[in-house]
């Protein structure tokens, strides 16, 4: 399998400190601990040598798009170093499922009942439990996968009752033509009202605002490892 990936490795140093830099402030501006905050640095279509540099300045969680670009460049990292994690926040198709859950420590996109019902399949199968997250589509965007809001509730349950799924917390992606603070505000209240402690939400663009509102795992790509190709 050839890796679906760009050349680009304009990774420096400093850009993985800065990111830091900027999560200390916004903790501490939010009064919240830094340990609440895990980075995740989304690495979709960059290739091994754009990543090894970004693991060797210490960062340990990394989030991919796609189970098949990850099936290409992970396995080798893993074996290369140790205590990596990987988080699957693209979408999932349900004939991935296997795949997903030998691979991933995380699913930031349990969206509909045949997902759930693969997931839980897989997951009895191979006695592993990622940590899984709802993805919310706090826009109502046609074109954008996740759970509408006033479904949340009810789909939240059905994971838990109906497919025996531990549910760990929810994900949104904003619309890009919107603040980001009212569908993060939504994703934590609908969290909250259902007793979920995680809270996936903001990018690059807006990770400091997503932690004023309770983000609990920030996915932050291009303050990292520079603009895709």
């Amino acid at each position: 399998m050839t890796e679906h990936t760009t050349a680009v490795t304009s990774h420096s140093p400093n850009a993985l400190a800065a990111v830091e830099e900027e999560i200390v402030r916004a903790c501490k501006e939010a009064r919240r601990e830094r340990a609440s905050v895990t980075l995740i640095a989304v690495s979709k279509t960059f290739a091994s040598d754009a990543i090894v540099p970004v693991i060797e300045s210490g960062q340990r969680v990394f989030g991919e798009n796609r189970v098949q670009e990850a099936k290409a460049k992970w396995p080798a990292l893993m074996a290369a170093y140790g205590g990596l994690k990987l988080h699957l926040i693209g979408p999932l198709q349900s004939n991935k499922a296997k795949e997903a859950v030998a691979l991933f420590d995380a699913i930031h996109s349990v969206d509909r009942p045949s997902i759930c019902q693969a997931l839980a399949k897989e997951i009895e199968a191979q006695k592993k439990r990622p940590q899984l997250f709802v993805q919310i589509n706090t826009g109502e965007e046609p074109q954008k996968a996740g759970v509408a809001p006033q479904d949340a509730d009810a789909f939240i349950a059905a994971c838990r009752d109906k497919y025996g799924l531990e549910i760990s917390g929810l994900m949104c992606i904003p619309p890009v033509n919107e603040a980001p603070a009212p569908h993060f505000a939504l994703t934590a209240k609908i969290a909250a009202r259902n007793g979920l402690k995680h809270l996936s939400m903001g990018m690059s663009a807006d990770y400091a605002i997503a932690i004023q509102f309770g983000a609990t795992h920030i996915r932050v790509g291009s303050a990292i490892f520079g603009h895709r190709g």
